[in-house]
Formats: structure tokens, C-alpha cells, sequence
């Protein structure tokens, strides 16, 4: 009898906690908060590396012409693959892990089920662009540069946590869960996306807004 309250102990914290959303029950395993913090913490290092490298396109290029930047970190920063038009690459990646990063901010918040699985085609875009970088880096431009290849092992960390994340939880399918999409989504989880993407974003695009204000006597 001893033996068979064990096993079904272990069940239990194995599984997690079963919870209910209208007629539709998910559960999570009791790992997933966890994963989902140490997922926050990867997705803070991705956007602080592309930060920073917007901030190096903003303040440091264009490079002096006589600069000879074969070889170096600098050829991968000022190639065409750099840019999707005028826009950095890496201003555009730090946007990305912005949304990756408050859309792991809202689990939290609400534990909708309908986050996990927005989060899965989001993290595979996300490795799927940084393995056509680093081949670009490697085959094409014949550089590297390490900032970019923090940001690629930083994407490849995070489909790996996301893939963890729904093998332990028992998740409806997509289709149910877009029908309670409101209970993800409610009017005091959108505001507060809302604020801390705007406050974050303001911190990117600093960069850029210095570049462009006059300063005295320039």
C-alpha cells in the first residue's frame, strides 16, 4: 500500500498541476515554471547582445575608409547581410527577443496554455534564422563575429527549453485554445506588455535618437 502511495505521488509532481480554462484542461509539469524563468533569463541575454549591437551600427559605422575589416568581426557588422534595407539586423533581432522575452513574461502572469504554443513557431524562427547567419558568416562573408553567435546558441537554447516545456505538459490543441484566446489576452495583461515593450523599446531606439539630435557646435 506504502509502495503504490509513492508511485502515485511521483505521478503527480511529475505532471503538475491539472488546471481548466472554460471546458478545455491542460496541465504543465512541475518543472515548467522553472524552465520558463530560465527561459526569460536567455531570451534578457539575447536582447541585451542585440541591443548592443544596435547600438554599435548606431554609434560606431560607418568605419573609416581606410579600415581593412577582412577577416574580422567588423566585415560580418558592415556586409549586406547586415541590413534588411536601412534597418540593422540586430535592431531587428532586438525587437525579437523584446516579444519572446514579455510573451514568457505573460505565462507568468496568466499560465494560458495559448503562450506556449504561440512561443514554439516563434523560437524555431527564430533557430532557423540564426543557422542561415552563421552559415552566411562561415561560407559567404568568411568572418565571425561572436556577438552573433551568443545570440545563435542563445535561439538554440531557447527552442530546446520551449520543446522541454511542451513534452512535459498536456496541452490542448491549438484550434481550442485560440477559441479562450481572451483569457491570455486580457485587457490588464495587454497593458502591461504594452508598457514594458514601449519602456524597452525606448531603450533601443536611444541609440538611434542620439545619432540624429543635433548636438551644440556640430
Amino acid at each position: 500500500m506504502k509502495e503504490i502511495v509513492q508511485e502515485s505521488t511521483v505521478t503527480l509532481e511529475r505532471e503538475g498541476k491539472q488546471e481548466r480554462i472554460n471546458d478545455t484542461t491542460y496541465t504543465y509539469g512541475t518543472m515548467v515554471p522553472k524552465l520558463f524563468a530560465a527561459f526569460i533569463a536567455v531570451a534578457a541575454i539575447g536582447w541585451a547582445v542585440s541591443t548592443f549591437l544596435s547600438g554599435v551600427h548606431f554609434w560606431v559605422l560607418p568605419l573609416p575608409a581606410e579600415f581593412d575589416v577582412t577577416g574580422t568581426p567588423w566585415a560580418v557588422m558592415t556586409s549586406e547581410w547586415a541590413y534588411v534595407g536601412s534597418i540593422p539586423l540586430a535592431l531587428l533581432g532586438a525587437f525579437y527577443y523584446l516579444t519572446v522575452l514579455l510573451l514568457a513574461g505573460l505565462w507568468f502572469y496568466s499560465s494560458h496554455p495559448l503562450v506556449l504554443k504561440i512561443l514554439t513557431p516563434m523560437t524555431v524562427i527564430g533557430v532557423m534564422s540564426s543557422a542561415f547567419f552563421v552559415y552566411l558568416q562561415l561560407f559567404v562573408i568568411e568572418a565571425i563575429c561572436p556577438f552573433c553567435l551568443v545570440s545563435a546558441v542563445a535561439t538554440t537554447i531557447l527552442l530546446t527549453l520551449e520543446i522541454i516545456m511542451v513534452r512535459m505538459s498536456q496541452l490542448p490543441s491549438l484550434s481550442q485554445l485560440l477559441r479562450n484566446a481572451r483569457t491570455a489576452f486580457d485587457v490588464k495583461g495587454l497593458g502591461w506588455m504594452v508598457l514594458m515593450f514601449m519602456v524597452a523599446s525606448l531603450a533601443v531606439l536611444s541609440f538611434w535618437f542620439v545619432t540624429i539630435i543635433p548636438a551644440p557646435g556640430v
